[in-house]
């Protein structure tokens, strides 16, 4: 390249509203990459761009210039397959529909992230489990996925190392809600992984990053562009993030949810969810005639047993103490608890999700500036769930936080009670959980139907074979509480 370009004349054009060429893209990420351009220069930038935005060219060649900063694996067959959610309050449900695609014959290649701004991140999760590595080579990497079906690591120094770097300053910059941003950072890493599908899970409500749903439509659509320029099948599934998916939120606790889901006593919105995306990768891997067959199948290997055997073997591939599965108190989880009490009687309507993800934070649950150490051991549980009637003095939600913590956990119960939740006099309308999907093979495109379809493709026997509170039980003897 033999441009001439400077760091500064390239924020000032996009602050300015102009559009980037390809080449000032590239330049500018391929200094980065190399530690020529300052992360205050690329904070600045990424603020530049949130503010302005990218048109559909600037976003093609910020991804293509964060994909190629680092290795691009290979993997053509039709049945390597991954997913990825765009991040939600409780979100958990990779941990769940990996093993169960991977017991029904999909080859599961996850590179995921670790929390960004209020919610949590999928590494951040899976190394609370003990011993667990989610940094390995990409060759031990591509020789676990042929031959156990399923990797779950975090980026490597060769995968997409441009968007490592951003990914950090994103989340503490203020710079996370950005149709380009974020479909330049999922894609680098999806399409780096070298999967031949991929399901996305795109949340939309006050609690995801699109909390609008004609935005996330538009995010939807950019995917769907940038994941056939390069040949993949995909498939978007628009879902409901105006409330915590499942009940746990918090590193340890949703590990354990997730466990209990695999065994057929999770919460119905984490079941149905992680049920109907597995049953996508399914379908696009050619191992099921279309989403109802897949979504049969998945639900098949929860039932014999099958995804649950899968992700014991997954936390065993990669260094993990797999005795977790039977024996929670094998993972942190504090030992204090503090119950949330409602302060009236009514229907739960109306949760700020988003403030409610902030308090995880707040608790040491994620991170409020690059470099700190996430506390695997704190969280919460809800006890109650929008619909839900509530009793004047009924547990909203259960606190998990250290004996230092009470002050915080008390300022905590007294922003939930007066702004986080409400209640009303009224039950409110039941909200749908899958809004919209749409479905593209490579070199076609079929759209399913909206919304009404979409509500179908949940599975039927989900409903009988949940409980309500799957986390309380299994931690319940290591607590003690305070009020």
């Amino acid at each position: 390249m033999t441009q001439s370009f400077s760091a500064y004349s390239i924020i000032q054009k996009k602050r300015d509203k102009e559009k980037l060429s390809k080449d000032e893209i590239s330049w500018f990420i391929d200094g980065l990459t190399k530690g020529e351009i300052a992360d205050y220069q690329m904070s600045a930038l990424l603020m530049a761009i949130y503010l302005n935005g990218m048109d559909i060219e600037e976003t093609a060649a910020l991804t293509d210039a964060m994909l190629y900063s680092g290795k691009v694996l290979n993997f053509p067959e039709q049945h390597f397959i991954d997913k990825h959610s765009t991040g939600g309050v409780g979100d958990k449900a990779s941990f769940i529909l990996a093993p169960i695609a991977a017991a029904c014959g999909v080859k599961v290649p996850m590179i995921a992230g670790r929390g960004l701004g209020h919610t949590g991140g999928t590494i951040d999760k899976i190394e609370s489990i003990p011993g667990f590595k989610t940094e390995i080579s990409l060759e031990e990497f591509e020789k676990l996925l042929r031959e156990r079906g399923v990797v779950l690591i975090g980026q490597t120094k060769e995968i997409a190392p441009a968007d490592k770097k951003i990914y950090a300053l994103r989340d503490v910059t203020g710079t996370v809600e950005s149709i380009p941003l974020i479909t330049a950072s999922i894609m680098s890493k999806k399409l780096a992984e070298g999967a031949k599908g991929i399901v996305m899970d795109i949340k939309t409500g006050n609690g995801a990053f699109m909390s609008k749903l004609a935005d996330a439509k538009k995010l939807a659509e950019s995917i769907r562009k940038t994941g056939h320029r390069f040949d993949k099948n995909m498939m978007t599934m628009i879902t409901d993030m105006s409330e915590p998916l499942g009940l746990a939120v918090g590193n340890s606790l949703e590990v354990i949810e997730s466990i209990e889901t695999l065994k057929g006593k999770g919460p119905k919105d984490l079941t149905d969810l992680s049920v109907a995306l597995a049953g996508g990768m399914i379908y696009l891997a050619g191992l099921a005639k279309d989403l109802k067959e897949g979504i049969k199948k998945a639900q098949a290997s929860i039932d014999d047993g099958s995804a649950l055997e899968k992700f014991r073997e997954l936390i065993s591939n990669q260094g993990g103490d797999a005795r977790v599965v039977d024996d929670y108190s094998l993972l942190p989880v504090t030992k204090t608890t503090f119950e949330v009490k409602s302060k009236k009687a009514g229907y739960v309507t109306k949760m700020e999700c988003t403030e409610l993800g902030k308090h995880c934070v707040r608790l040491g649950g994620g991170r409020q500036k690059t470099g700190d150490a996430v506390d695997f051991a704190v969280g919460f549980v809800m006890n109650k769930k929008i619909g839900d009637k509530v009793a004047k003095g009924e547990t909203l939600m259960t606190i998990y936080c250290h004996d230092n913590q009470m002050k915080i956990a008390e300022e905590i119960s007294e922003l939930v009670t007066s702004r986080d939740i409400t209640i009303s006099a009224s039950k409110p309308p039941k909200k749908k959980l899958i809004i919209d999907i749409n479905t593209s093979f490579a070199g076609k495109n079929t759209k399913t139907k909206k919304t009404s379809s979409a509500k179908k493709t949940t599975p039927k026997k989900v409903a009988k074979k949940t409980v309500k509170k799957p986390v309380k039980k299994p931690i319940k003897k290591a607590t003690k509480k305070k009020k």
